[in-house]
């Protein structure tokens, strides 16, 4: 288990990772495609039930019936314990459902049942996930209040301790509450005394618990969205869920995966609007022709069409990342769960870039799909426009994508910090690089300009980073208070992250005799890195100008130069590509 070892986050920006050692969506073993068969055939049958919101609880007991619900469960409680890559698979093909029940579901198999596998006793285990895995039961996440949002340890919601000792009485307002409408089950987070942020397993009917109505929302019409209010809500000491005062844990740790999934379903989702946008240019006729066959419509196609391909290859490069560090994690000792909850902390960073870039690589996509209608999409007769408002949401929960963007710097800096990640010497080594002459690359192969393109990406990330985290330490400014300098940084680690995630992908289709459109790929695959490489200097000069002076500024812009040498490429014509594949396949089909 070495190379197990060896994969920790936050190590893609300082290591070379063999193509090898990558998992791609190719590379789904029979098991996984009969899964993703099942997941298809349900999304085709629910697709006019999905966005109603009457039809939600029998939908989530349909899909409990297919063992979906327990995919990421144990089979000791109710569930199936499939590996991490079939449900990602799972999330994927289920985010083609569209926004109504994917948020019921993400909900309830998320920030629903988490919280109860990683900190319930084995009796709230017993008890609860059996009936959450079939879809006898529905569940609930109780965080947000109306002062509360980011900022979630500021609740004011409060448990205090009965008079005989034996029970908490809670009192407090939560707030946009998924599945509260029909959930049998909520955790709620409160605090003990006012003082101890706490969770609390609450049951539904539990007396001084009552909903508000339906949230009139902007998308997202068909899922549950109600306050919940709690007044003497009573609950026995034997549903305090973890530890008392821990609830910071439960909280933060449950929306690593649920980010993860997020972004995951939203991957889903940007495949399935490709799909309508690509129909649609094939059937509308304009000036005699399909509107396919025109220029400014393929630049669309092939813009999305590539960034949903190298979203994937990002998704599922660390689905496979989670699952081997789980695994690792199982053979020293640990539990399935805690295998799952040790591979989704160490990976947080990460699981926040996908967030981010599912949730923007979508609205991306939702946009251009409306556009590609033109008048029709603005129409709610066609689909294009519930789409719109729906994937509106992605970006604000499970944490807003600026808290992600922060997140995932703060994390990787941490690490560093506490010696799990060595950032200092690689930073240091691209200092001493630019006081230096360019050296030749010795980088061969077919591949040979986009890695050293990765290559130089990183080392623009490594600079930046390093000179922002060495003027805090000289006292010159404060990271905590320069928020945009952490989002340029953030917005580097993302496409770094994605660039390297599709070029490890490419690198591993042409070392292998898997059948794939090779044309296409390399297509994808430079216009990505292309594009990566001119928003990454973008990035890097805004923060470097916003905190470096004099001649040191001089030397570190001119360090993002060189390290913006990717040779440049017909991007026309690799999104023309792109597009003629999809036109031909009248659908997203990569």
């Amino acid at each position: 288990m070495a190379s197990v070892k060896a994969l920790r986050g936050g190590e893609f920006i300082i290591r070379h990772i063999p193509a090898s050692d990558v998992f791609i969506p190719e590379e789904f073993d029979e098991d996984q495609k009969m899964v993703r068969r099942m997941c298809r055939d349900f999304v085709d049958q629910i697709r006019t039930r999905s966005h109603d919101l009457d039809a939600q609880v029998e939908l989530m007991e349909e899909s409990g019936a297919l063992g979906i619900l327990g995919a990421h469960i144990p089979e000791a409680y109710g569930g199936n314990g499939m590996d991490t890559n079939s449900n990602t698979l799972i999330a994927d093909e289920l985010g083609k459902a569209g926004g109504s029940f994917d948020t019921t579901f993400a909900a309830h198999i998320g920030i629903g049942m988490l919280p109860l596998l990683y900190y319930g006793t084995d009796e709230q285990k017993q008890k609860f996930l059996p009936k959450l895995c079939s879809g006898e039961m529905q569940a609930a996440y109780c965080l947000t209040e109306p002062e509360s949002g980011s900022d979630a340890l500021a609740a004011k919601t409060r448990a205090d301790l009965s008079e005989d000792g034996n029970s908490y009485i809670l009192n407090g307002q939560k707030m946009w509450i998924t599945n509260a409408g029909f959930a049998d089950v909520f955790t709620v987070f409160a605090k003990i005394d006012g003082k101890h942020f706490t969770g609390f397993i609450v049951e539904a009917g539990t007396e001084g618990l009552t909903l508000g109505p339906e949230e009139e929302k902007m998308g997202i019409k068909g899922s549950s969205t109600r306050q919940v209010f709690l007044e003497n809500v009573t609950i026995p000491k034997e549903n305090i869920l973890g530890e008392i005062g821990r609830g910071h844990l439960i909280a933060f740790n449950t929306l690593n995966i649920g980010r993860f999934k997020l972004g995951s379903m939203a991957l889903g989702g940007s495949k399935e609007y490709i799909s309508q946008a690509v129909r649609y240019a094939n059937t509308r006729k304009q000036f005699g022709k399909p509107i396919a066959e025109f220029g400014a419509i393929q630049h669309k196609l092939g813009e999305m069409g590539a960034k949903a391909y190298a979203l994937e290859s990002a998704i599922y490069r660390l689905s496979d990342m989670m699952g081997k560090f789980k695994d690792h994690l199982m053979e020293e000792g640990s539990n399935y769960e805690m295998g799952m909850l040790g591979a989704a902390k160490e990976f947080a960073s990460e699981c926040a870039i996908i967030k981010v870039a599912g949730s923007e690589y979508l609205d991306y996509v939702v946009d251009e799909n409306v556009q590609i209608h033109g008048g029709n999409g603005y129409s709610e007769e066609y689909p294009a426009a519930r789409a719109y408002r729906d994937a509106r949401i992605n970006r604000i929960y499970e944490g807003t994508n600026e808290i992600n963007r922060l997140l995932l710097v703060d994390r990787i800096i941490k690490k560093a910090l506490k010696g799990e990640l060595d950032l200092v010497g690689p930073a240091w080594a691209v200092q001493k690089e630019l006081m230096s002459m360019p050296s030749r690359s010795t980088v061969d192969g077919p591949w040979a300009a986009e890695r050293q393109a990765v290559e130089h990406f990183k080392k623009s990330m490594l600079l930046v980073a390093g000179a922002a985290v060495k003027y805090q330490m000289d006292g010159k400014h404060d990271l905590r208070e320069e928020q945009e300098i952490v989002m340029q940084i953030a917005d580097i680690a993302i496409e770094c992250f994605i660039a390297e995630s599709q070029l490890l992908r490419a690198e591993k289709l042409s070392q292998t005799q898997i059948e794939h459109p090779v044309d296409v790929v390399k297509a994808i695959t430079q216009l990505t890195i292309s594009e990566c490489q001119g928003r990454i200097q973008k990035y890097a000069n805004d923060a470097l100008m916003a905190f470096a002076t004099g001649d040191e500024l001089k030397i570190m812009l001119k360090g993002i130069k060189r390290f913006s040498n990717y040779p440049a490429i017909n991007n026309i014509k690799a999104r023309r590509i792109i597009a003629a594949h999809l036109i031909r396949g009248n659908g997203y089909n990569l």
